[in-house]
C-alpha cells in the first residue's frame, strides 16, 4: 500500500469518526453492476442521427443533438427506462459503503443501487431527487441521498443533455447550493466519476475562488493508464501525458487522486477502510466464576482499568455482560466516559446483556448466538480475559464455552483478537492458539512481541494494559501509536 493510499485511510477515517465524511458517486460504481454508462447509453442514441459514440468526446451535446432532432426527447426518456430499470446485482464496494456510518451521498447516477444496498443493511434514506425534496426531512433517516441530475422514477426531469445543464441553476440551484456547502464542510471521495461533468467543475471553481489556498482536500480513485489497453505505444504515451495532465488540473480544486492499477484494487482499499474503523469499537469477552490465582479483587480491578484505558483511548466499548467481571468492566467505562466533557454514554458503551427467558420461541442457545454475532458484527478488535463458569451438574470449574463461541465468531468476521492469556483459564487456551496462527488471526508479524507479553503472568496489570491499548492502536494504524 502506497503511502498517498495509508494517508486516505487515516485521514477519510477520522473523517468519518467526526461525521464529517460524505461520498460522491458515478457511472462507474454502477457498471459493474450491469448498469451501462454514458457511451453505451447513448450509443443507439448516437446512431439513430447517424453519430459513432466512440468517436464523440462531448456526451451532453450527442443527447442535445438527438433533442433537436426530433423535437423531444421520448426516445431518450424510453433508454433511460430501458436501461436503468434491468436487473441488477448491487456491488461489494455499494455493500462496503452501506455498512459505514457515512450520512451523506452525491450521485448524477439515475439508478437506485445505493438506496437499495443500504435499505439492505437496515438503514432509513432520505433521498433528495428534486429541488421541492430539499425542503422536506425524513425523520430518523441515516443517510441523505442527492441525486443532482435526477432519477429514473422521473426521466422527463432527468438532467442530460444541453438544455437541461443550461438550465440547471435555474430549475435545481438549490442543489449547486447543497453540494458547495458539503465540499466546503466535509471531506468527499470521488468513487466511479470522471470529473467530466460541467455541472461539478462549475461548482468546484466557484469554492476554488471563494477559498483559494484554504479548500478542504478531497481524495478520488482513478485508474493508472495501462501499457495493455492499448496497441501501439504512442496512444498508451498520449494517455499517459493526458492523465498526468488530468491529475495536475484536479490538484486546484484540492482533489486528490488515488491511482489504482485496477479497479479490483478499489474494493481492496474500501475494505482496508471499513477495518480500520470498526477496529475503533472494541469488544470485550470475558467471564470468570474462579479468579485463579488473580483472585476477586485483583481480577475485578482489572477488568474495571482495562475498560477505563479503553475509553480513555478513544475506543468505544461492546460488552455483553460477562459473569462475574460483567458490571465491572462497565462501571470502569463509565467513570471515564462521565470525566469528559463530550459524554456520548450511547456510543461509548454498547452494553447488551444476555437473554435468559426459557419460554421464548426461539431456543435460548440459538438466540444467544444470535445475540453474540449481533455484538460482535460491528467491531473491529475483540479481547478475551479470564473465560470460566461452573458446570451445573458437577459443580466443576470449567471453559467458557460461551468465549470459544466469541472466538469463533470473531475470527469469522475478520475481527482481530486479543486473548490476555495472564488471566489463565479459556483466555490463557485462546492466547496460546492466536500464538499458533499469528499470521492468519492478527496478519502482522510486527506485533507477536507484544502479544506474547500478554501471556506472561509475571507482568504487572499496568503493564498488561499499556501493551493492549499500545496493540489496539497499532491495529487501527494510528499515526502517533503510543
Amino acid at each position: 500500500m502506497n503511502q498517498d493510499i495509508s494517508e486516505f485511510l487515516r485521514i477519510y477515517k477520522t473523517s468519518i469518526e467526526e461525521s464529517n465524511a460524505a461520498i460522491f458517486v458515478g457511472a462507474g460504481l454502477s457498471k459493474p453492476a450491469g448498469f451501462v454508462d454514458w457511451k453505451n447509453l447513448l450509443r443507439d442514441i448516437a446512431s439513430e442521427i447517424n453519430l459513432d459514440i466512440d468517436k464523440e468526446s462531448d456526451l451532453i451535446a450527442v443527447a442535445q443533438y438527438h433533442l433537436n432532432e426530433n423535437q423531444n426527447r421520448a426516445r431518450i426518456n424510453q433508454t433511460l427506462i430501458d436501461e436503468f430499470t434491468k436487473d441488477a446485482v448491487i456491488t461489494e464496494n455499494h455493500q462496503i459503503l452501506s455498512r459505514l456510518p457515512i450520512d451523506t451521498y452525491w450521485t448524477t447516477n439515475y439508478d437506485n443501487l445505493i438506496e437499495e444496498s443500504m435499505r439492505e443493511e437496515g438503514k432509513r434514506v432520505d433521498v433528495k431527487i428534486t429541488s421541492e425534496n430539499l425542503a422536506l426531512t425524513k425523520p430518523n433517516s441515516d443517510a441523505k441521498i442527492y441525486k443532482m441530475h435526477g432519477d429514473i422514477s422521473l426521466v422527463h426531469e432527468a438532467v442530460l443533455t444541453k438544455d437541461d445543464y443550461e438550465n440547471y441553476n435555474s430549475k435545481r440551484q438549490l442543489f449547486t447550493t447543497a453540494l458547495q456547502g458539503d465540499l466546503v464542510s466535509k471531506t468527499m471521495l470521488f468513487i466511479g466519476f470522471s470529473f467530466d461533468d460541467p455541472n461539478l467543475e462549475y461548482i468546484l471553481s466557484r469554492i476554488r475562488i471563494l477559498l483559494e489556498t484554504n479548500q478542504r482536500t478531497h481524495y478520488c480513485f482513478m485508474r493508472k493508464v495501462q501499457r495493455k489497453d492499448f496497441k501501439k505505444l504512442k496512444d498508451f504515451q498520449y494517455a499517459q501525458i493526458k492523465q498526468n495532465l488530468k491529475l495536475n488540473d484536479l490538484k486546484r480544486y484540492s482533489i486528490k487522486v488515488l491511482l489504482v492499477d485496477e479497479y479490483e484494487d478499489i474494493t481492496k482499499i474500501l475494505k482496508d477502510l471499513e477495518k480500520q474503523y470498526k477496529r475503533r469499537d472494541v469488544f470485550i469477552s470475558g467471564s470468570a466464576s474462579n479468579y485463579g490465582d488473580w483472585g476477586e479483587e485483583r481480577s475485578l480491578r482489572f477488568a474495571s482499568n482495562l475498560s477505563k484505558a479503553i475509553i480513555d483511548n478513544d475506543n468505544n466499548i461492546v460488552t455483553g455482560f460477562g459473569l462475574g467481571i460483567g458490571s465491572c468492566i462497565i462501571s470502569g467505562a463509565l467513570e471515564k466516559i462521565y470525566s469528559k466533557r463530550n459524554r456520548k454514554v450511547e456510543e461509548r458503551l454498547i452494553s447488551r446483556p444476555f437473554p435468559q427467558d426459557t419460554t421464548g420461541q426461539i431456543p435460548l442457545k440459538e438466540l444467544w448466538t444470535k445475540h453474540r454475532n449481533n455484538m460482535i458484527q460491528n467491531v473491529g478488535i475483540a479481547i478475551f480475559i479470564f473465560g470460566n463458569k461452573v458446570d451445573s451438574s458437577t459443580g466443576d470449574i470449567v471453559e467458557a464455552n460461551g468465549m470459544n463461541e466469541e472466538f469463533e465468531i470473531s475470527l469469522a468476521q475478520d475481527v482481530i483478537p486479543i486473548p490476555i492469556g495472564a488471566t489463565g483459564f479459556t483466555a490463557k487456551k485462546l492466547w496460546n492458539r492466536v500464538l499458533d496462527n499469528f499470521e492468519d488471526y492478527v496478519h502482522d508479524s510486527k506485533l507477536k512481541g507484544s502479544y506474547q507479553l500478554l501471556g506472561d503472568s509475571n507482568q504487572t496489570d499496568e503493564k498488561l494494559i499499556e501493551t493492549i491499548i499500545e496493540i489496539i492502536n497499532k491495529l487501527e494504524k494510528r499515526k502517533n501509536s503510543r
